[in-house]
């Protein structure tokens, strides 16, 4: 629980997080067609080939059960092997993959949807997503590509869809034109960032917001409101940013390739933020100037 506290405990609460590690439980969460999904996992966004299989490892022997990939990622091949060597049921870990850019066009994401599959080596996906919209790629129209992923859950070779990086008028887009609404919309949230429109139209329409980048790229981790909220719970900066975006209800998958960091990352069940402590953090939203990454609605990269 938040809330100032003696030296002593401050320290010896620091001391507990180096101790050996513990697992917790993941919170499930139940998604809009009725699957459920580990609101925390593991992300391998920027995690070369060659290193993903010792990352994704020790990732599922801490106990993480959600792998977040994408095609563009170049690792997903990689999140499969390891995946099928942990001797985990495929069952017990759920798989999060993304559309490539350069595939958009429904036939294009049929034969991208299918290299997903045989690089992971499964006969299904747990989530498959449009990693972007690019409204100002293929006339605008991502529309045909998001019934393309309702093919594919239909069939029930991805059990849920959803997309990434979509704006508010993007989704209100796919309300009027398509049959499904996505089961999450996989965004840029952190405190500098909140996102708060997106969220709130995610909230109203029963669409899970996904938080990508949630420490800001670790710029957050230095804040002093951060700092010092992680002073007073006896935590780490990191551990008290990804309990916010657990308690704000958002599915949030941080990524590391230490050991102890992703370890670190994981113990973020055992304790809570108090309101006046939530708000704090919530408070730091610097609006647009806060975000990291490229802005939805210019965005245009297409891979060579």
């Amino acid at each position: 629980m938040a809330g100032t506290r003696s030296a002593p405990k401050r320290v010896r609460a620091r001391r507990r997080a180096k101790e050996p590690f513990v697992s917790h439980t993941i919170p499930d969460i139940t998604l809009n067609d009725g699957n459920t999904i580990p609101q925390l996992g593991f992300g391998v966004y920027q995690i070369e080939p060659r290193d993903t299989v010792e990352a994704v490892s020790k990732a599922l022997e801490v106990g993480y059960r959600h792998i977040d990939t994408a095609e563009m990622y170049g690792n997903e091949a990689e999140v499969g092997q390891t995946i099928r060597a942990s001797g985990l049921d495929r069952g017990a870990v759920f798989v999060t993959s993304k559309l490539n850019n350069g595939f958009h066009r429904p036939d294009d994401a049929r034969r991208a949807f299918e290299s997903t599959l045989a690089a992971l080596k499964t006969d299904y996906i747990d989530l498959f997503l449009i990693h972007w919209p690019l409204p100002t790629r293929y006339d605008g129209d991502f529309v045909s590509t998001w019934r393309t992923l309702e093919e594919f859950q239909r069939d029930g070779r991805a059990r849920s869809i959803g997309v990434s990086n979509f704006q508010v008028a993007h989704l209100e887009r796919l309300a009027a034109e398509a049959d499904m609404v996505p089961a999450v919309n996989q965004i840029e949230v952190h405190p500098y960032f909140g996102n708060q429109e997106v969220r709130a139209y995610g909230r109203a329409h029963n669409i899970l917001t996904e938080a990508w980048s949630p420490i800001a790229q670790g710029k957050v981790l230095r804040d002093p409101t951060v700092v010092d909220v992680a002073e007073q719970v006896g935590r780490t900066p990191a551990q008290v940013v990804l309990r916010w975006h657990v308690q704000r209800g958002d599915i949030v998958f941080p990524k590391s390739t230490t050991p102890e960091r992703i370890e670190e990352n994981f113990g973020v069940f055992d304790f809570e933020l108090d309101d006046v402590v939530m708000e704090r953090i919530t408070e730091l939203d610097r609006g647009e100037a806060g975000r990291q990454g490229p802005n939805p609605d210019t965005f245009d990269y297409i891979p060579a």
